[in-house]
């Protein structure tokens, strides 16, 4: 079962054996332990691993590495990427679907169907906005190669988190009448004549059926046809419906599954202590989990 080819009337294509989505500890541990076992994987994150690993002043309690830096740690955790050639793709996963028996992944526009999942997303640190969730597909969107055409010659709200998504904030310049750019990090590149930086907060989306205005921090209103949040990782249940959670995290078991089959979850999403020791022995139980339940399927 390591490498499935299914035939439809467009030619050949792949279903993956897991996708792993993220980069920290937790998915680079599930990810070493698949490919050991020859299991056919895709990896979403971020190339240069986590940030978060990065920016530790110090690290003292992971096994055998002693009053390592962040930047330590982030150098062997890359070079034993490199040496069990593992590959990321750098693509933000936007939804993730219940196929009834197999999953199907997007990133940006894309599909990829899969077996399994495994969710190392970490923590969500940003809450979401005050009518977010409700108007998911009606308005709001986390991906702008997904849902772009949708909005030409529209009036858009566009929500950017990093540097990193200033392509997609041009792409959708190129496309809308009006673009309102709220971006929350220094030096924003974005400029041009349908685009206006907007420095007040964002507080409360709202409308009808479908979104038609984002209130501001001072009470102000800004009307829009729809509104693209960019954020470095989505909240779960907006990932995949019916995720089960618990007191904010995804609830897992022992052996780190959820309450969907085939999908599990690892890391600082299943909760505390957000510790990395802590993240890399639940991407080896999941990874194990992954491989019995290939097996039994």
């Amino acid at each position: 079962m390591n490498i499935k080819q299914y035939i439809n009337i467009w030619g050949v294509y792949m279903r993956y054996d897991s996708i792993i989505i993220g980069s920290g500890p937790a998915g680079l541990s599930a990810a070493m332990n698949l490919k050991i076992h020859n299991k056919n994987i895709l990896w979403f994150g971020n190339n240069n691993l986590s940030d978060k690993v990065e920016k530790a002043e110090r690290v003292d309690n992971y096994p055998g590495l002693p009053a390592i830096s962040g930047k330590e740690l982030q150098q062997a955790f890359l070079q034993h990427k490199e040496t069990m050639g593992l590959e990321i793709t750098d693509k933000i996963v936007s939804t993730i679907y219940d196929m009834g028996g197999y999953y199907n992944v997007m990133a940006e526009n894309e599909f990829y169907e899969t077996e399994t999942v495994i969710l190392a997303t970490g923590v969500v640190t940003a809450n979401q906005y005050q009518g977010e969730a409700e108007f998911v597909g009606r308005g709001v969107s986390y991906c702008a190669t997904c849902d772009g055409n949708l909005y030409k010659g529209k009036k858009i709200a566009v929500i950017s988190t990093a540097k990193r998504f200033e392509h997609e904030v041009k792409f959708l310049a190129e496309l809308a009448e009006q673009v309102y750019l709220f971006p929350f990090y220094k030096d924003c590149e974005v400029s041009g004549e349908h685009v206006e930086l907007i420095a007040k907060a964002p507080r409360e989306i709202s409308g009808g059926f479908r979104v038609d205005k984002i209130r501001l921090s001072d009470d102000s209103e800004l009307e829009v046809d729809g509104i693209f949040i960019m954020r470095n990782s989505i909240a779960p249940t907006a990932l995949l419906a019916g995720l089960q959670m618990e007191d904010g995290h995804i609830g897992v078991n022992r052996k780190q599954e959820t309450n969907m089959p085939g999908i599990y979850a690892i890391g600082d999403c299943t909760g505390k202590p957000y510790q990395y020791a802590k993240a890399v022995g639940e991407g080896n139980v999941a990874a194990h989990s992954v491989i019995e339940y290939l097996g039994e399927k």
